[in-house]
């Protein structure tokens, strides 16, 4: 009788754990759920180093707004995160963001300043999967994780010239430099140009005080340039907001450049020639997404739409003036336009 119950409770033992098992899946292939792509999970990381303050109304502006703008094509900050250090005129300093920019994993870093780039070059080994970038040059020091960019500053600088030319009433034009290098150069040589090809009678008086941001000298350069009797004024790097005050208060009209200075003084200020870095900046980002890290070097110019005349709504341009710049403009594009500059 014992036997015959223990027999039984086996039996039933063994349709119950048979029952369990057919409902259970098989050990030996369990169900994972896949883990969700990383690329698609997270933004576009940028770090930007500049020179100057984000707000200096010239270069390091230039590069800030055209972050927000390419941030804001890209879809927001959940596309294209950037972070940035400014005021980084000492370049051991700037070396030390680089770096630490670049240990954080950043996809992007920037060295907004061509006194960056020893840094850069010494920097950039020792993180091969992150992409730098700098400028304005075209030296990616033969590195395949390092871009360069420049800007083609003649060709604003002559069209603002020509417009100078047109409408200074004293035949006196006065230019504060910062020092005579890179764009700011190539910025001035180009305004220069474009005077002497409108009105070869129109003197043209260049000071370059030294320095990019001492604006003290900037505006005791304007002052100087106003009593030899300029009535039109110019000049490039984040030092001009001095220049931009003595010539609003001697009501001289000044031609900007780097960034557009309309609300500075937006009675005198007839036009800038304002670079928009998110046209570079739109292109290295889709090559470094699809594996491009660097070694190419880009431009920005009138034709590809990275560098604007933008005239100022608060002053009254006249019509054959602004078509005088548009044609100007135009002809630059198309090449029946020449800028000849002096030999390096």
């Amino acid at each position: 009788m014992k036997t015959h119950r223990v027999i039984v409770l086996f039996t039933i033992l063994a349709v119950i754990l048979a029952a369990c098992g057919s409902s259970a899946p098989p050990l030996a292939t369990p169900t994972v759920s896949p883990e969700p792509t990383v690329a698609s999970s997270k933004p576009f990381r940028v770090a930007a180093i500049m020179p100057s303050a984000v707000n200096d109304l010239a270069f390091s502006q230039s590069m800030y707004d055209a972050l927000i703008r390419i941030q804001n094509e890209m879809g927001g900050p959940e596309k294209m995160q950037f972070v940035y250090s400014q005021g980084m005129f000492i370049v051991d300093d700037a070396a030390a963001a680089i770096r630490d920019y670049a240990s954080q994993g950043y996809n992007l870093v920037i060295a907004h300043g061509s006194q960056y780039g020893s840094s850069l070059q010494e920097i950039a080994p020792d993180f091969p999967e992150t992409s730098f970038a700098w400028g304005t040059t075209v030296d990616t020091f033969g590195q395949p994780n390092i871009f360069a960019y420049e800007a083609a500053s003649p060709e604003g600088g002559y069209v603002n010239g020509v417009l100078a030319a047109t409408l200074s009433t004293s035949k006196v034009i006065g230019v504060v430099g910062p020092i005579e290098t890179g764009d700011a150069k190539l910025y001035v040589d180009g305004f220069k140009a474009g005077v002497a090809a409108t009105n070869p009678d129109v003197q043209v008086n260049v000071n370059y005080i030294g320095s990019f941001s001492d604006v003290a000298l900037a505006s005791e350069a304007a002052t100087t340039h106003i009593a030899a009797g300029a009535d039109t004024l110019t000049g490039t790097a984040q030092m001009v907001v001095g220049a931009i005050g003595k010539a609003e208060e001697a009501s001289a009209l000044w031609f900007g450049t780097q960034s557009n200075q309309s609300s500075l003084a937006p009675s005198i200020v007839v036009a800038s020639q304002v670079y928009h870095w998110e046209v570079i900046l739109k292109e290295m980002i889709g090559l470094i997404q699809a594996g491009t890290l660097g070694g190419q070097s880009f431009k920005a110019n009138i034709a590809n739409g990275s560098e604007l005349i933008e005239f100022n709504p608060g002053y009254a341009l006249p019509a054959d003036d602004k078509a005088l710049a548009e044609s100007t403009i135009k002809g630059i594009v198309d090449g029946t336009i020449t800028i000849t500059l002096p030999a390096p």
